[in-house]
């Protein structure tokens, strides 16, 4: 997935979930999201996270 794609991706689950998202790039190079409760890798992998509650 690209940045882009993760931005927007990331963006629609946080207004969806109404959760936290982490945006992170994976050991092989690639970029995914998912919800920041549930991510458990290393902190320095994450590109961004995306808080629907953040002014």
């Amino acid at each position: 997935m690209s940045l882009n794609d993760a931005h927007a991706f990331a963006f629609s689950l946080a207004t969806t979930l109404m959760v936290a998202i982490v945006i992170f790039k994976a050991g092989d190079g690639t970029v995914s999201v998912m919800p920041a409760s549930e991510y458990d890798g290393d902190a320095l992998a994450i590109i961004r996270e995306v808080d629907p509650f953040a002014p």
